[in-house]
């Protein structure tokens, strides 16, 4: 196509192995109403087939989560979960813009611990900060989903392809849903992982969904007598840990998962909070959760606090805030609505309150009349969700499935956000992406799942 590129290596520090690509920019109008204007370089790397043999024009686009993940960054950790669609087709990692190398809107995360950091008007002070230092190099209206979708059918021209298959994972659905709404006839398929559903503004979703996930992930440990009897209920555990750092926050002193070096932070209730959410995400290592909390609540902070601190350096290097921003107060504003539902939840409404208020000092681009529209469709879709997922439970795939006539949803037993690559996910993706076919898939392999045990201590689950 009219994309050169060039041999480079991707490494995740996600991924023990680097991976052999080719690499190479490719520029489009940042606003295309004025294409003579300023331009995003997007940042492409381009896996190519393994195998010797016939390869398929059709290549599959990875579309990253977030919003504000970069493709090119998460996507070495999934690899092996393609192996074999590799084998005869190409897969295509583009930096949405805004993310990765693709004119990086990166907000810096504020050192300052006082509850004042944390209120509604902070983070608003804080927005403003950062949109006025981002509006040096971008203008922020124009890093929207919809303006995504024009860059992957630019990049989809440029390479010569006539159809794509698009493998969204979380928010990356959302791109993939609109893409086959905007170019129905270049979409040959699609696989929606942890599906966000078109109709769903995400202002107000993230507290009651995680309340519902930790039931039944608590519900692990508070079925076995073993856990039970030796670290109590662990919803009343973790609400009696959140109601005393929310009368008083504690000093802690704890060592740098990162460096080993002592340190020394403060535990809030917001902390607390925002680990369970993430932790969550992941069952097999919220099995650690009732047994921190446990620990906390009997004066030994240290192993919480760590976590957390580790959890946000992560988080600030994975997610590019700046687009983030973009995306969801051009197309989710509307949402962000405190609701007294949710006051007596582990998040609360602060999620939802802080949201709002950054949303009213960021710049806002166009979201088409009909972009909260149900996707209905006949092109091919696989749409997986997990059980116990904190952000995009079942419900929401079973919703998105009922206008896609050639769609099936799998909920896999156990398993978290993000499940393409458990069990025997791959091999099933696999077939779908060769055949096309979702209601052909023999799924009875997904039983052999297992619920992850929660940790008695530091050794693991019992024996």
């Amino acid at each position: 196509g009219k994309i050169p590129f060039t041999p480079c290596t991707l490494s995740s520090p996600m991924s023990k192995d680097s991976l052999e690509a080719l690499c190479g920019t490719y520029a489009v109008p940042e606003d295309r109403a004025h294409p003579d204007g300023r331009k995003v370089t997007l940042n492409i790397a381009w896996l190519q087939p393994t195998a010797n043999g016939e390869q398929q024009p059709d290549p599959v686009f990875f579309l990253a989560g977030g919003p504000g993940q970069s493709a090119v960054q998460s996507y070495p950790p999934l690899d092996p979960v393609f192996r074999d669609i590799r084998k005869q087709r190409s897969v295509l990692l583009i930096d949405q813009r805004g993310t990765g190398k693709s004119n990086l809107l990166a907000c810096p995360t504020p050192e300052d611990e006082a509850d004042a950091a944390f209120s509604p008007a902070a983070m608003q002070a804080q927005a403003a900060a950062c949109a006025a230092q981002l509006s040096k190099k971008a203008d922020l209206r124009f890093y929207t989903t919809t303006d995504a979708v024009a860059d992957l059918d630019a990049v989809r021209q440029a390479i010569g392809a006539r159809q794509v298959n698009l493998v969204g994972v979380s928010y990356g659905t959302r791109v993939a849903q609109q893409y086959a709404m905007r170019h129905p006839q270049a979409t040959r398929s699609i696989v929606l992982d942890s599906v966000v559903p078109n109709t769903l503004g995400l202002g107000n979703i993230f507290a009651r969904n995680l309340d519902d996930a930790l039931a039944l992930q608590f519900g692990l440990c508070s079925k076995d007598p073993a856990c039970k009897g030796r670290l109590g209920d662990p919803r009343v555990e973790l609400d009696t840990l959140l109601a005393k750092l929310r009368a008083q926050p504690v000093t802690v002193d704890y060592r740098d998962a990162r460096s080993g070096e002592r340190k020394q932070g403060v535990l809030r209730a917001e902390t607390v909070a925002g680990l369970v959410r993430m932790y969550a995400y992941m069952p097999l290592a919220a099995g650690l959760l009732p047994l921190l909390i446990h620990e906390a609540n009997a004066g030994h902070y240290d192993g919480l606090m760590a976590l957390a601190r580790m959890l946000s350096d992560g988080m600030q290097d994975a997610m590019a805030m700046g687009m983030q921003l973009s995306v969801v107060c051009s197309e989710d504003a509307g949402s962000m609505v405190a609701r007294a539902d949710d006051a007596g939840t582990v998040l609360g409404n602060q999620m939802a309150e802080g949201m709002a208020a950054m949303c009213k000092v960021w710049p806002k681009g166009r979201v088409p009349a009909d972009f909260h529209q149900p996707l209905s469709t006949a092109v091919p879709a696989l749409v997986l969700e997990g059980e116990f997922d904190p952000v995009t439970p079942p419900r929401y795939g079973r919703e998105v499935v009922q206008s896609l006539p050639n769609g099936r949803l799998f909920v896999l037993k156990g398993q978290g956000h993000s499940v393409l690559g458990a069990g025997c996910m791959p091999k099933l993706f696999t077939q779908f992406i060769e055949k096309t076919d979702a209601k052909a898939l023999d799924g009875r392999c997904l039983d052999s799942l297992a619920y992850p045990a929660p940790f008695l201590d530091y050794n693991g689950a019992a024996p």
